[in-house]
Parts: C-alpha cells; sequence; structure tokens
C-alpha cells in the first residue's frame, strides 16, 4: 500500500513541475533572434516581386514581477524587387541606419499571464517603430489551456479585439506544448483596421456572399516548454496572408505574405539594471494607425521644410499647364497634396500670402489646400470667409470640397458648423445652398462612424427647417428638407413628419414641392432606419387624397427600403383598386424594373416584384408613356464583383409636361454600392405658367401648340418674377451637392445682355471689346476625385495597405483677337451689318490618374504593387473665321496638322515598387512583367482573349496601328493599340489587367501626301446663285431624271394615291447653301470638296436637293441626294445615289401616312437599295443576325417568309390612343408586335396629321 501512495506522490509531484502558462521571470534576462519578412506580389512564375527583410536579436530584461524592458540590437534591413529565384536581397544600409537609431532606446512593456498591457517609449520613437515592436512582443501575447485540446476566445492582440480558435498538442517527453493559434481578423469586435474615403459608399451584405476582394488569414504557431517558473516560449512563428483584387480573390489576385520567426537564443540572470529615463505610454499591443494618415502611398517625399517646397511646386504645375495640358507632371498633384497635409496653419496662411496675388497660384491652391483633411482646413477658410479675402464662387468651390473630404472628427464637424452663422455665406445664394448642403453631407460621413450619433450635430438644420416652417418661407424649407436628407440623421424623422400631410395639421396646405423634399429627405434613412420609414411613407402612399407625385415618391422611398414580400403585397393590392393612373403607372413600372434586377442588392427584392408583376400586367401592363415611368436598366457579373445601375424617373401629374425628371446611376463595386451621380429637374413654374396660357396642355398637344409655347417663353419680359420657373439639383455620391432655381429674372438678364439693342452697358459689349483688342482666357481645375484607402495591420506590426486614388486636371486656354468693320458704336445689332476677322488658338484638355495600391506603407518605407492608369484628352485649335452676316458668307482658314497630334490616349500598367526615405536614389519602380526577349509579337487579338482557364499560355504582345487618310488635306487620323500580357487562364478576370496597355487616338500628317498651307471652309448661304449652281442643277436632272417614273404604289390600297406620277425638276431654286473644303496649296489649283443644297418647290410637293462633289479636273466622284415631301403632308421620299457622276450605288427611301376615316391611322415606310459598297453589305448582314434575337428579347414575334429582295417595309398602325401596332418586312423574315405602349398620346394623330419625313 505504500508503494501506491509513493507512486502517488511522485505524480502529484511531476503534474506540478509542468505548466505551460506564459511567464516572464523579473531576474532573468532571455534573448531571442527574429526574422520578419513582407513580399508582394503574384507568387507565379516569371512574374516580379517586391520584398522587405528584418533580422535582429533583442533581449527581454526583468525590471520587476510585471515590469519589463525591450532591447534591441543587431538590426538588419535588407529589400528586394525582381524575379524570384533570379534576384537577390540587398541591404538598404540607410533604413537600417535609421532604425537602428530608433530601436536602440529602451522600451518598457507591462506582462503579466500571457497578456501585455502597456508599452512606454522615449518621447522621439515614431508610431512606425512602435508598432513594429507591437509586432515583436506580440509573440507572448498568447492563452494557454492545458485541460482542453480545442478552444475558442475573443482577445486583444495586434489585430484588435478578435477571436482567436487554438489547438494545442503536448510533447510530454520535451514538455513542450506546441500551441496553434488562428486569428479570425475579418470578424474583429474591435477592429484595428481602418476605413477612409468609403463613408459614402455603404456595404452589401448580399454582394460579398457572391465573393470577397479582400480575404486575409493569420496563424501562429508557438513552442512552450515548461520550466520551474512557467510557461518558457522558446520559438514563436507567424504566417500571415492577404489576398486583394479589384474583383473576386476567385479569379486571381495580388498577394501579400507575412512572415515573423523568433527564436529563443539563450536565457541568463540579469545582473545590470537599465536606465530608462522619461517615458510616454503608447497603448497596449493592438496597432495604432496615425491620425492623419500622413504617408500617401504611391508618393515618397521628404516633408520637411513644406512651404518651399509647395510654393516650387504650385509655379511647376501651373506653368506647365498653360499652353497643353502636362500628363507627364499630373501626378505630382499627390506630392502637393501630400506637403500640403504636413504644412501648418501657420505654413497655409504664409503661403495664401504669397500665391493670392497672382491667379495662377492662387486657382491650384485654393483647389487642392482643401484636401488638408482636418480643422486646418477650416479654420484656414473660416478666416477667408470672414475677411472677405475670396469670392463667393471661390468660396462655393473650395467649401464643398473641403467638407466632403474632412475627416469627419467632432473637432471637425463643431468647427464646420460656424459656416452657418458667417455672414458671408448668405451673400449669395448658390454658395449658401452648398455650405448648408455640405454640411448635411458632413454630418452623414460623422454618424457612420459614430454611435448613437449626438443631436447635436443636426440640430442647426433641425432649426433651420423649423424656422422655415415658421416663417412659411418655401427657399428655407426646401434648403433645409434637402440638407437634413443628406444628413440622414435618425433624430431627424421628428422634424421631417411637420412637412408631411396625415402626420402634422396643415401640412397637406405645403407646397408640393416642399411636401417632395420631405419625402425624399427619408432615401438615405432607408438604409438606417428602414422600419421606421416604411412605416412612414407606405402610409403616405396608401393616402388616396395626396398629390400624385407625393405618392410616386413615397412608392419609390418605400423600394429603396427593401421591403419584405408581405409589403410588396400590400402594393399590388393597392395598385389593383387605384384609380390615378399616374400613380399606377409609376409604382407599376417601379416593380418592373426590380423584378427584372440582376444586383446583389435586389437579389430577393426582384423575386418578390416579379411575383406582383404578373398579378398586375393584365390591368397595368398596357399604359403608354404618356404617364409617369421609371425605366431601370442594371447588369452584375460575378466574377468581376462588379456592375452598374441606372434609372430614369418621370413624374407627370395632370400635364403634359413632366413634374419632376431625375436621372441616377450606381456602381456595384467590391461590395459596396456607390450612387455616383444623380441630376434632376422640377418644373412647376414652367408648367403652370403654361397651363394659363394654354387650357388644352392637360389633354393634348397640337403642332399649333408648340408655336404657342416658344412665343410663351421667347416673351422674356413677361416671364414671372416671383418663382423659380424651373430647379435644378445634382447629387454626388448620394449627396446632394448643388441646387439652383431658374427664375424669369435670370432669364431675362441673360437675353437682354445678348440682345441686338444690348448697348455698352451689356458684359457682352465688354468682352466684344476686349476681343478687338486681343485677349486671352486660362482656366485649371486640379481635383483630387476620390481617395479610398484599407489600413490593416500585419503580425510584423506593418500596416497593409489597399488605397485608389484618381485625380484629375481640367485645363483650358484661349486666345483670341478679332477685327471688326464697322465696329459696333452703340448696340449689338451693328454687328449685323459688319465684316468680322478673327483669328483665335488654344487648347482644351483632362488628365485623369487613377492608381491602386497594395503592399506595406508606412512614412519610412513603401512594398508593394502599383496599377497606375492614365488617361489623357486634349483638343488644340488655331484658324481665322471671316464673318459677312449681310452677304451671309462665311470663311474658315484652319493650319494642316504639321506634327503628330495626340487627342486622346490611355497609358496602363502594374508595377512592383519598393521605396524607402532615406535613399530616394534607390527607389524602384519595375514593371511587374518584365521585358523579355522571347515575348511573342504581332499575336492575334485571340490570343490575348483565351477562351478557357486551362494552362498557362505564353506572354504574349500584341500591337495595332491602323489610320485613315485624308490626303487632299495633308492629315491623318490613326489609331495605335499595344497590349502586353502574361496569361494564367485560371485566373480570370485579372489577367486581363496584368501587363502594359496603351491605345491612342491621334492626328499626324499625312504619308506621302502634298504640302499643304491651309484648309478652307466657305459657306455661302441666301438666294444668289454662286459660279457652278447651274451645272450642278443640270447634273441633279440627268441622275433624277429616271426616278420620275419610278414612283408607284406602296403596296398598300388605302395609300395608292400617295405619290404623283411625275415630278418637276425644272422649277428654279431657291435658298441655296455651299459649302467647300478646300485644301489650298498656290500656285496649284485647290482640291477638295463642294456641297450645294437648293429648294425647289412646285405645285404639288415641296423638293430639296443637295449634290456634294469632288473638286478637281479628273475627279467625276459625287454624291446626289433628292427629298421630297406633298403639300397634303402624307408622304415623303428621299434617295440617295453616289460614285462616279452619282451613278455606282443608290438606296431610296418612302414613308406615308394614311389617315382615312374609314381605318386607322399608320405610317408605311418603304426602303430599296441597289448596289452598296461591300462594307455597306457586310454590316448588313451582321446586323441581320442579331434581328431575331434581338426581337425575341423585345417580345417580337416572326415568321419567316420570301419578302422581296433588297427591300425592307415597316408600318406602324395606331391600336388605341395609347398603343400602336408594328410590322417589319425583310427579305427573309417578318417580324410583327401588337400593341406596343406608345411614348405619345395618339388620340390627336387624325386631328394633327401626323407626318415622318427624311
Amino acid at each position: 500500500m505504500w508503494r501506491f501512495h509513493l507512486c502517488l506522490l511522485v505524480a502529484l509531484a511531476a503534474s506540478e513541475a509542468i505548466n505551460y502558462e506564459p511567464f516572464l521571470n523579473s531576474k532573468k534576462t532571455y534573448e531571442y533572434k527574429y526574422e520578419g519578412l513582407v513580399r508582394v506580389g503574384r507568387e507565379l512564375p516569371d512574374l516580379v516581386e517586391s520584398a522587405m527583410k528584418m533580422r535582429c536579436t533583442f533581449k527581454i530584461i526583468g525590471e520587476s514581477p510585471q515590469t519589463f524592458v525591450l532591447q534591441i540590437s543587431n538590426v538588419d534591413v535588407e529589400d528586394f524587387n525582381g524575379l524570384p529565384g533570379k534576384s537577390v536581397f540587398s541591404p538598404s544600409q540607410k533604413l537600417t541606419k535609421r532604425l537602428s537609431a530608433e530601436f536602440s532606446q529602451p522600451i518598457v512593456f507591462e506582462f503579466s499571464k500571457g497578456q501585455i498591457t502597456d508599452i512606454r517609449t522615449a518621447p522621439g520613437v515614431s508610431n512606425t517603430v512602435v508598432n513594429i515592436v507591437r509586432g515583436i512582443l506580440g509573440f507572448l501575447q498568447v492563452t494557454v489551456k492545458t485541460t482542453q485540446s480545442f478552444y475558442e476566445l475573443v482577445e486583444l492582440g495586434i489585430h484588435g479585439v478578435c477571436q482567436s480558435s487554438y489547438t494545442v498538442e503536448e510533447d510530454s517527453n520535451a514538455k513542450e506544448l506546441i500551441v496553434n493559434q488562428m486569428v479570425d481578423i475579418a470578424n474583429c469586435q474591435q477592429p484595428a483596421a481602418l476605413y477612409r474615403g468609403m463613408a459614402l459608399a455603404p456595404e452589401d451584405k448580399l454582394s460579398k456572399q457572391r465573393g470577397e476582394s479582400v480575404v486575409s488569414t493569420v496563424k501562429h504557431t508557438y513552442t512552450v516548454k515548461s520550466t520551474a517558473d512557467g510557461g518558457l516560449i522558446t520559438k514563436a512563428f507567424a504566417q500571415e496572408r492577404q489576398y486583394f483584387t479589384p474583383f473576386n480573390v476567385k479569379g486571381g489576385n495580388s498577394r501579400l505574405l507575412a512572415l515573423r520567426d523568433i527564436e529563443l537564443l539563450k536565457v541568463s540572470d540579469t545582473t545590470d539594471k537599465i536606465v530608462t529615463g522619461q517615458m510616454q505610454s503608447r497603448g497596449n499591443l493592438m496597432y495604432k494607425t496615425e491620425k492623419d494618415l500622413r504617408p500617401i502611398p504611391v508618393v515618397m517625399i521628404n516633408l520637411n521644410e513644406p512651404v518651399p517646397k509647395i510654393l516650387d511646386l504650385i509655379k511647376r504645375l501651373a506653368e506647365a499647364n498653360i499652353y497643353h495640358v502636362d500628363s507627364t507632371s499630373s501626378s505630382d498633384i499627390l506630392n502637393l497634396i501630400q506637403l500640403l497635409r504636413v504644412a501648418s496653419l501657420e505654413n497655409l496662411e504664409q503661403l495664401w500670402k504669397q500665391v493670392s496675388g497672382n491667379d495662377e497660384h492662387r486657382r491650384w491652391f485654393l483647389d487642392l489646400v482643401v484636401e488638408v483633411t482636418d480643422e486646418r482646413i477650416l479654420k484656414f477658410l473660416e478666416t477667408k470667409f470672414k475677411a472677405g479675402d475670396i469670392t463667393a464662387n471661390e468660396a462655393g468651390q473650395a467649401l464643398v470640397v473641403a467638407f466632403n473630404h474632412l475627416s469627419a472628427e467632432p473637432v471637425s464637424v463643431a468647427l464646420a458648423q460656424e459656416f452657418l452663422t458667417i455672414p458671408f455665406s448668405k451673400s449669395h445664394p448658390l454658395l449658401w445652398n452648398t455650405v448648408v448642403l455640405a454640411y448635411g453631407s458632413l454630418v452623414y460621413r460623422y454618424c457612420v462612424y459614430t454611435d448613437p450619433c449626438p443631436i447635436t450635430v443636426v440640430q442647426p438644420l433641425l432649426d433651420m427647417a423649423t424656422s422655415g416652417l415658421s416663417k412659411n418661407s418655401e427657399e428655407d424649407m426646401v434648403l433645409a428638407l434637402k440638407a437634413l436628407g443628406n444628413a440622414a440623421h435618425p433624430s431627424s424623422i421628428k422634424t421631417l413628419l411637420k412637412f408631411l400631410p396625415g402626420y402634422t395639421a396643415g401640412a397637406e396646405k405645403l407646397p408640393t414641392r416642399v411636401q417632395s423634399a420631405a419625402v425624399q429627405s427619408f432615401r438615405l434613412l432607408a438604409s438606417r432606419d428602414p422600419h421606421s420609414v416604411q412605416d412612414i411613407v407606405l402610409n403616405l402612399f396608401l393616402q388616396r387624397t395626396l398629390p400624385a407625385e407625393i405618392r410616386m415618391l413615397a412608392c419609390m422611398v418605400l423600394l429603396e427600403t427593401k421591403p419584405s414580400i408581405s409589403l410588396i403585397s400590400v402594393i399590388s393590392e393597392v395598385l389593383l383598386e387605384e384609380i390615378d393612373l399616374q400613380v399606377a403607372s409609376f409604382s407599376y413600372s417601379l416593380l418592373k424594373g426590380i423584378s427584372k434586377s440582376r444586383t446583389p442588392d435586389n437579389q430577393h427584392l426582384s423575386t418578390a416584384c416579379n411575383i406582383a408583376i404578373k398579378i398586375l400586367t393584365p390591368k397595368l401592363g398596357r399604359l403608354s408613356y404618356r404617364y409617369s415611368k421609371n425605366v431601370h436598366l442594371d447588369w452584375f457579373h460575378d466574377d468581376l464583383l462588379f456592375g452598374t445601375s441606372a434609372d430614369i424617373y418621370m413624374l407627370q401629374n395632370e400635364s403634359l409636361i413632366p413634374t419632376k425628371l431625375m436621372f441616377k446611376g450606381k456602381i456595384h463595386f467590391i461590395g459596396r454600392i456607390l450612387q455616383f451621380l444623380e441630376f434632376g429637374f422640377r418644373a412647376d413654374g414652367l408648367k403652370e405658367l403654361l397651363a394659363e396660357k394654354i387650357p388644352q396642355l392637360k389633354k393634348d398637344l397640337g403642332i399649333s401648340d408648340f408655336a404657342t409655347v416658344m412665343k410663351i417663353l421667347s416673351d422674356w419680359q413677361n416671364l414671372p418674377k416671383d418663382r423659380p420657373l424651373l430647379t435644378a439639383y445634382a447629387r454626388v455620391f448620394g449627396q446632394e451637392a448643388f441646387l439652383m432655381d431658374v427664375r424669369g429674372d435670370s432669364i431675362q438678364s441673360i437675353i437682354k445682355s445678348f440682345s441686338p439693342s444690348a448697348g455698352k452697358e451689356s458684359k457682352v459689349w465688354e468682352k466684344i471689346q476686349d476681343v478687338q483688342k486681343g485677349t486671352s482666357w486660362h482656366w485649371t481645375k486640379p481635383h483630387l476625385v476620390y481617395e479610398a484607402r484599407f489600413i490593416q495591420p500585419t503580425c510584423l506590426g506593418l500596416p497593409v495597405e489597399i488605397s485608389k486614388y484618381y485625380s484629375i486636371i481640367n485645363a483650358f486656354t484661349m486666345k483670341a483677337k478679332a477685327e471688326i468693320n464697322p465696329p459696333p458704336k452703340e448696340h449689338l445689332g451693328e454687328l449685323l451689318s459688319s465684316d468680322i476677322s478673327l483669328h483665335t488658338d488654344g487648347f482644351v484638355g483632362v488628365t485623369k490618374d487613377h492608381f491602386v495600391f497594395h503592399g506595406i506603407n508606412t512614412d519610412l518605407f513603401q512594398c508593394g504593387t502599383e496599377m497606375n492608369t492614365k488617361i489623357v484628352t486634349a483638343l488644340p485649335w488655331a484658324f481665322d473665321l471671316k464673318i459677312n452676316r449681310k452677304e451671309q458668307k462665311y470663311e474658315m482658314n484652319l493650319t494642316p496638322i504639321k506634327m503628330v497630334t495626340e487627342l486622346f490616349s490611355v497609358n496602363s500598367n502594374v508595377f512592383s515598387v519598393l521605396r524607402n526615405i532615406e535613399d530616394p536614389s534607390l527607389f524602384k519602380i519595375t514593371p511587374m512583367m518584365p521585358e523579355t526577349e522571347d515575348s511573342e509579337r504581332s499575336l492575334p487579338l485571340a490570343r490575348i482573349l483565351p477562351t478557357s482557364r486551362g494552362d498557362k499560355t505564353k506572354n504574349s504582345e500584341v500591337k495595332f496601328r491602323q489610320c485613315a487618310d485624308a490626303k487632299i488635306y495633308g492629315t491623318s487620323i490613326c489609331i495605335e493599340a499595344e497590349a502586353k500580357r502574361a496569361h494564367y487562364l485560371h485566373e480570370y478576370p485579372l489577367y486581363y489587367f496584368l501587363g502594359h496597355t496603351r491605345f491612342s487616338y491621334q492626328l499626324e500628317p499625312a504619308e506621302g501626301a502634298k504640302p499643304i498651307d491651309k484648309i478652307q471652309i466657305q459657306v455661302t448661304a441666301g438666294r444668289k446663285n454662286p459660279p457652278g449652281v447651274s451645272r450642278m442643277i443640270n447634273l441633279s436632272h440627268r441622275v433624277f431624271k429616271d426616278t420620275r417614273d419610278e414612283i408607284t404604289t406602296c403596296g398598300e390600297n388605302e395609300l395608292s394615291n400617295s405619290y404623283p406620277a411625275s415630278q418637276d425638276l425644272d422649277a428654279t431654286p431657291e435658298s441655296v447653301v455651299t459649302v467647300k473644303a478646300l485644301a489650298l496649296s498656290p500656285p496649284a489649283k485647290p482640291l477638295g470638296y463642294e456641297g450645294v443644297a437648293f429648294y425647289l418647290p412646285t405645285a404639288q410637293r415641296d423638293n430639296i436637293e443637295m449634290i456634294v462633289s469632288d473638286v478637281g479636273e479628273e475627279a467625276n466622284w459625287k454624291m446626289c441626294v433628292n427629298a421630297n415631301t406633298d403639300k397634303s403632308q402624307s408622304s415623303a421620299k428621299a434617295h440617295l445615289r453616289w460614285g462616279a457622276e452619282c451613278q455606282t450605288y443608290d438606296v431610296s427611301m418612302r414613308v406615308s401616312t394614311a389617315c382615312q376615316p374609314e381605318s386607322k391611322p399608320s405610317i408605311y415606310t418603304k426602303i430599296n437599295w441597289g448596289s452598296l459598297p461591300s462594307v455597306f453589305t457586310m454590316i448588313g448582314q451582321r446586323i441581320q443576325e442579331y434581328v431575331p434575337g434581338i426581337s425575341y428579347m423585345m417580345g417580337f414575334y416572326q415568321k419567316y417568309e420570301k419578302n422581296p429582295e433588297r427591300q425592307a417595309a415597316f408600318t406602324v398602325v395606331t391600336s388605341s390612343p395609347e398603343t400602336f401596332d408594328m410590322r417589319m418586312k425583310i427579305p427573309e423574315r417578318t417580324i410583327y408586335k401588337k400593341a406596343i405602349p406608345s411614348p405619345i398620346y395618339l388620340a390627336g394623330f387624325q386631328a394633327v396629321n401626323f407626318t415622318i419625313s427624311t
């Protein structure tokens, strides 16, 4: 028995000796070796990668039971930029020296039971180095449980507070425990990852179910040895991978690999205490991002002394873009923004003093200083607003960008509120609208990151809305409601209800425009508080006494809440009993558009709407476009994780003139939805004005009514001034940014300025005087369109960043000088009798730079992959213009192209980049697909667009060049394309973008063409017959003589008398217009083309003829066109012939209408053709191949039958006031469809005797 007890005691002692809980002895010194590696690339053969490697040794020295000192030494940094297996790492000596200096300072941390609670450093240690320290110390942060082989915990780490899954395996013989830890960093409770620039692009969870654009995995492996003190970590290995693509990661991706390897070298007794000096707390192990996100990933410049560098860049950019768009310097915009972001407020004021006196430099500064995205820009603009140092135009442009790019922090929102009280903000209506709307947008972005969002931030807008209501000011109410719609603050619902009938007494008396703005204010709230919004707008939709517009908008907002199938059923039941056809038509079209949607956000809603459409179609499916409609178009590609959608909303009431028109476009990408652009118009005032003058406007609009409308609008002196005729608005990224009322007095002012009676008080008069002296205009607009950044820490403590930057430079320059003889003395109308000679030259251009970065980005170094795309559009001009208005003669002289002029170009490539701030000379930017000697050239396009996803193909390169020569004018229009790709077909669709792409469209001198002095274009109009017209008439008579007997019946009994049997081609021509385009090179005779159009009226018909001929002694190419309509307006005919003396090719077309009392109104069209050029025949055959599929998609029926060759016939017959039937006959088939909804009301067809002419 005693032996048994002895065994138990021995076993108990042994079990007590085995302890794996991580522990550091405060009397010991632990020395480890460390190696960290980060690599970014594709991990595919023959593709360039970038990498950074850091080695060091470090000691952990005990100071007290829970306080330890970290000492790092022997730092060695190496970098890599090349092909794996062929290139080697290179020492980065200057960066090593920089890091060694910072690491040499002692670091203190608190550690207990496997948890690091506080890190302290000397004040001068950079945030980048502290984060690397976090990556080193992270090996100590592990929770060990020996009672379970698998367990899950939510714990703090460098990635944030995230869930970890552990597995443990014990080696009892070695007294070691192998701990594997997997960290789910995609769903952290408190993530260290950071998003910037994506607040206006909400996540789409249904899209993420179809694929991800970013996937990350983190795995740690620890070897823990049991000691007398506790668990001692002898080895720690971490591996982190991140896969990124602009599309779906399943189809190829950029890959980041981070490895951290730590191994214990020795443990010794601590002999000397470390003197740490002054220390400051830097927080726990969780990664910390710098507040200002200073390093832009595609830029690395020295940021010391920014003021002179900013001034130099502004001057260089301004000078470089005066006479053309300088695409080589356009990317310097990001350099300038980076420097501005490190400038202090005092620096900004200093810069303003130096640039404000120069218009060019002032404009560049104001356009880009707004990218300082913190309180500095608000304080800077506030001083300018209060002092009136900038114009209202400058203020509006600066403020709208500053507010929308501002980092939404509490201090920034508080400062932004001040602009609502500055008197200068209200000095101009458009500026005030901009201030209020932009503040609403700032509140929205602030609330994205702040939950709950305090009501104080939206209170000024609530007060504005309430004040506008108490004063019964329509403009104030609309503006405040639109700003509240931008803010989308849940606490604003109570205030919004004050403007809605059925919720507040008297709200039904408010103008429809105000009620409309209140309903639309719920659009963004629909995603934040869908249930509350559903209840409100459904109630509005059900109130049949409300204006149709309010009910239609309520239905639109209701569907944006993504209602359930039961709510869709409610809508369907209401529409089945609906008596207002405007509401019924609009709501039905909304449901129909969504029922066909393919975007992920409508995945479930489209199913419900599809059921509703089947129920509603028998009643509402044939309503014409005379009623309110929504047209919805979209597409989405799962492999790309990309799609677009577009909506057109046309809201009408009783009038034919729409009450409201809206156009909206969305982009669906990488699991987010961005409402890229929306614009719309309200025409309340215009509709009311016309309704007063034209009572029948509510029913139908005849031809005579159009003339009345034009007469009303031309009587600008009597246009109403008390209400807007038209209101226009625009939304950018879902936020209303522009609102403007067009009033009668504005129209009066514009028309009066251009009126012939306008005198010296007119601004136009002033401009004409300037042009006579010689003047120039120059304007540039640099703009950072968007900056989207996703920053996530790695196990090394280095931030991996995915960033997208899109910048634009717009530029316009024009010089002009005019000679006017005689010059005007009293009023503008005198110009009509003057000879005017004008010389002008200049250019208009746009450069767009788009960058996508994936990799490590710190203020010390960058290592990653970059995709750079540059799009350049440039249009230069130089010409002389002579105008003799009295004799109706006009002449333009152009200078021929002397050198290659690129009008449009696209350049794109993917690079592997390596930069470090300590040694700019060693920056490495290498194409990911390097130049190789064995690249296949001139491969067919099919090799670039493979059809399968099999094995890797060879590298391929395609070069394409095609020119269209106009040798007469010495000019060629050329298209060049070049594409170089490395194909890994399993990586679809990413391989389309891997490699170099270039496309250009350019003008250049034609090869082999004779030198040309100038190109002259002459236009002569009037009743005088210029030389050569008689010859042209004789040609026309000869060409069209044989058509006199061609005009027969059209194949329909009721149309048998449509055409008379002959024409009178001997009439005298009137209103001759002659156009000449000549290449002049004296003493040689002119070459080019001449065209003459003349009018030949007869008793039965109006006849128009046009002849275009090649100018030259031996030239006989001509084109002859004859078009005529009969006086009864029931038929029209056109005949086109061209070739040698107009005899080679011909096409004719006849259109006839029938409107007999005993038959339905109809239109009959027939096209005949004879000989045609081969290219026309090829195009016709291609079109005919697609006809069956397109007609099927559009709901047409078809049958195969033998119809006349070389003929196409179309018949349209009115079947009801709102529908028509269509039949089309082509040589091999007949296509037809009945009861097609008409875009116009057809009840007046018979009375108007509707005509289509050519």
